[in-house]
């Protein structure tokens, strides 16, 4: 597609309820779109206050997804992401909060000349300016947006504005608008309903959006009647009241958009060429992902187990690691705390694999301590991430090392700090977007796990946090046995630590789950899963 053309606009919003699947079906729409040839991206617009969602609640909010260039962003970019296989950037995220606080900054700098800052147009130009910040790049052909909140909201009242203000200005040909919506059914009238998507499309119409596309979201296939009555009363063609029935997994979403023909819909209605799509790879990594040879179980121990949308990107890791392994992982939910107070043995027998997921704060550290001791001592493989591998080091240097009163400054501050503050970190005062973030380089030591995994000696990780391994006492660990397989270009942080005389015993300051996509399982991922695999299948010709 030509430079000179322009870029194509499309639009997400959602109505009805909140967490219908707007991210999803943004992410299905692009990889297709992706696969057919065009150079697409997706930004989310989140209508809450907060900057970012770095100092929210992960029981609000879910995880916090980092991108490459160190923004902390809606957990929405993670699916974007691992479908497209793109990176992102902090442009592909814009809260109210951002927005306000750039506008409020402008006026206090007097850049409106002494002009009364209203929403409109002060604020929706600011969104406008935004929405369009990537189309200025030349990189893309389409740009996917998606509306976070629900339309009827006061809060994403200023985005669906700034929406129909731009679609308005590029023209029909370069703009169209997608609604996700729900039709459920009634169990008692054994029937679904048509009419809260009647009354969201009437919301849309109101604030001046006529959708082009319906995405009904049901429990079960739409018939052609019901789709003919929804495309009657909400004033579109038939064929573009899309059938979104609940899927096996988010993956099979692609698949389903594709028989419907989504892609070709959009793709007629935008004047674009319909390009061969070269759907192979999607397909095999669903039919493993289906139809997987074995089973595992892994415990993940964390401190966020209730919300397991904090630890979305960890959970879908685990899915591309075991369709590569051909192995179906089933997940077991140990709460840190319960560790603490009960035997690990009565919480992680017959695990085949311990992972310790990142985390803050002093709840449920020593579960997390006990935990991993019982898979250091048991032989079992062990994955730490972030404060996973903190965590790793306390058990170490405590039970094998002899630093009996060994800790974390984070948590407890004494002499035996084998986890503190980096330097430039302890005058910080704003906890806010202040950590070490986004990609860093490592280096990795030949012969090691982590070299095997990779297999190169030089990668770059996305990290997200304020506290390392204390340099001093790196010396006492690796007398007793820990290995430091990855650090920083300087030799000065420690990135990966391992046991090697260990079934396979590794964690890792930074995120892998960030960067694993759908059909490019991440390395380490994907070698723990396998070490897993290998110690289930080792157990049962044992007990055979």
């Amino acid at each position: 597609m030509s430079l000179k053309q322009k870029v194509k606009f499309i639009f997400v919003t959602g109505g009805v309820v909140s967490s219908l699947g707007k991210g999803i079906a943004a992410s299905s729409l692009g990889l297709l779109l992706k696969k057919r040839g065009f150079r697409v991206t997706i930004q989310k617009f989140d209508p809450y206050i907060n900057v970012d969602p770095g100092t929210m609640n992960p029981f609000q909010h879910g995880e916090v997804y980092v991108t490459e260039d160190g923004a902390e962003t809606d957990l929405d970019l993670g699916h974007y992401e691992r479908f497209l296989d793109v990176n992102m950037t902090r442009a592909n995220n814009t809260t109210t909060g951002q927005v306000y606080f750039d506008v409020i900054s402008k006026e206090r700098r007097g850049d409106f000349l002494g002009a009364t800052v209203q929403v409109i147009p002060h604020i929706t130009d600011e969104i406008k300016n935004r929405m369009k910040k990537l189309a200025e790049s030349d990189e893309y052909d389409i740009i996917i947006t998606e509306i976070g909140g629900t339309v009827g909201d006061i809060e994403s009242l200023p985005f669906i504005e700034a929406m129909r203000q731009l679609m308005l200005h590029v023209g029909r040909k370069n703009a169209l608008a997608i609604h996700v919506t729900l039709v459920p059914f009634i169990p008692s009238a054994g029937e679904v309903k048509t009419k809260p998507t009647q009354h969201s499309v009437k919301n849309l119409l109101e604030l001046g959006i006529q959708p082009d596309l319906l995405i009904c979201r049901s429990e079960i296939k739409l018939s052609q009647e019901i789709r003919d009555k929804i495309a009657l009363f909400c004033n579109v063609d038939s064929k573009a009241v899309i059938s979104a029935y609940d899927c096996s997994s988010i993956y099979e979403v692609p698949l389903v958009f594709y028989k419907e023909k989504v892609d070709q819909f959009v793709l007629k209605r935008l004047g674009l060429p319909e390009q061969k799509i070269q759907f192979e790879g999607w397909d095999v990594f669903f039919k493993k992902l289906k139809n997987p040879k074995h089973t595992i179980e892994i415990a993940v121990c964390g401190k966020y187990v209730d919300h397991l949308d904090a630890y979305k990107s960890i959970m879908e890791a685990f899915i591309h690691a075991g369709a590569e392994n051909d192995t179906k992982v089933s997940i077991r939910l140990v709460k840190a705390e319960d560790c603490e107070t009960k035997s690990p043995d009565e919480l992680l027998k017959g695990i085949d694999g311990l992972l310790v997921p990142g985390g803050f704060g002093e709840r449920g550290i020593e579960g997390k301590i006990n935990a991993i001791r019982y898979a250091r001592e048991n032989n079992i493989p062990f994955f730490g991430i972030c404060l996973g591998l903190q965590c790793a080091v306390i058990e170490f240097a405590r039970n094998v090392a002899g630093i009996k009163n060994a800790h974390s400054s984070e948590f407890k501050k004494n002499r035996y700090s084998v986890i503190d503050l980096m330097i430039d970190q302890k005058n910080i005062k704003n906890i806010g977007g202040t950590m070490r973030l986004g990609a860093y380089p490592c280096i990795l030591e030949k012969g090691t796990n982590a070299m095997m995994a990779y297999k190169q000696d030089y990668i770059t990780e996305r990290h997200r946090h304020r506290f390392e391994v204390n340099n001093k006492f790196r010396g006492q660990l690796a007398k007793n046995g820990m290995i430091f397989s990855g650090l920083s270009p300087d030799r000065t942080l420690v990135e990966i630590i391992e046991i090697p005389n260990h079934r396979w015993f590794l964690g890792c300051q930074f995120h892998p789950e960030l960067k694993s996509r759908a059909t490019k399982a991440h390395p380490l991922f994907r070698d723990f899963v396998k070490a897993s695999l290998n110690y289930s299948l080792e157990k049962r010709e044992k007990n055979n």
